[in-house]
């Protein structure tokens, strides 16, 4: 390459800088827009409407005792497939990502030997708190809405039915199950 070919390459690639950083300034003067003084939007919510974690949730679920009484143990290990990634059911099963779950119904909440349980978790558990039927239920809707700051990842169970019949299903893995609710 010569001197005036390298010239001519020189000058066409000087060129598209000096063109691209025109119009970089050019938009920026033009569409200009600052900093805002705080990130995100202030949603407003009416006084009274919002609930600690776990108060919300009993005004919006209903009992699950009735639907308890005529759940498809069948079904609820179908449903556990969903949990089983996480958890062993059975008696002496390993802790994995999440706590074992034998005999988990009316347990201690935050109490299995041999699991580091999240600090919501055990902030939640302090009060004495139980594995009934109902924490339970209001558990698997949405853990992370139920017990903010949960580190459960499992987005939850949505429809009651399927609630009641892992509840059910988990109620077998226990030498002497909680007497269902009336």
């Amino acid at each position: 390459m010569n001197s005036s070919q390298f010239n001519m390459v020189s000058s066409a690639f000087l060129g598209t800088v000096f063109v691209v950083l025109t119009i970089s300034f050019l938009s920026e003067a033009l569409y200009h827009t600052e900093a805002p003084e705080q990130e995100g939007f202030v949603i407003e919510v009416a006084e009274g409407s919002a609930a600690p974690s776990g108060e919300a949730a009993e005004e919006v679920i209903p009992d699950i005792g009735p639907l308890l009484a005529s759940a498809d143990i069948a079904a609820g290990e179908k449903v556990f497939k969903k949990c089983a990634a996480c958890h062993t059911i059975e008696d002496g099963g390993a802790n994995k990502v999440g706590p074992g779950l034998w005999n988990i119904i009316g347990h201690p909440v935050g109490a299995k030997d041999g699991f580091g349980y999240s600090a919501a978790l055990t902030e939640y558990a302090a009060g004495g708190t139980t594995w009934d039927y109902e924490n339970l239920n209001k558990f698997f809707l949405k853990p992370k809405a139920y017990i903010k700051g949960t580190a459960m990842g499992f987005a939850g169970l949505k429809k009651e039915k399927d609630r009641a019949n892992l509840i059910a299903y988990m109620r077998t893995f226990s030498p002497s199950p909680v007497a269902l609710p009336e």
